[in-house]
């Protein structure tokens, strides 16, 4: 068992780390930790084709611009990001807000 910082990945890799197949050997399920600084926006969340993901707001509020028109996620909350669907994010807040994804391939499309 290995234990990755994914914090301290984030921090170097622009606010954004994806924890999934170059570390885990695997193409099951991956897991992106990400923060935004107050006023960032325009952060891209897409699960890639054939997958889905389960967005969680951590610490602080999202606000996202979906295709339904914006929406706020507050802390402690998540929503399901479906195979064909496209979100921005940003932080309004005036603290850094957290953030997770975690996904996996869809039912339709596992081996």
């Amino acid at each position: 068992m290995k234990s990755f910082d994914v914090a301290g990945l984030a921090a170097t890799q622009g606010g954004e780390y994806v924890l999934g197949a170059r570390d885990l050997h695997s193409q099951a399920c991956y897991l992106i930790y990400g923060s935004l600084q107050p006023g960032e926006s325009g952060r891209l969340v897409r699960p890639g084709e054939g997958y889905e993901e389960i967005l969680c707001a951590v610490s602080g509020s999202l606000m996202m611009d979906t295709s339904r028109g914006e929406v706020t996620l507050e802390e402690g909350h998540a929503l399901h990001i479906g195979p064909s669907e496209t979100i921005y994010i940003a932080n309004q807040n005036n603290q850094p807000v957290v953030y997770v994804i975690a996904g996996g391939r869809s039912g339709s499309h596992q081996d």
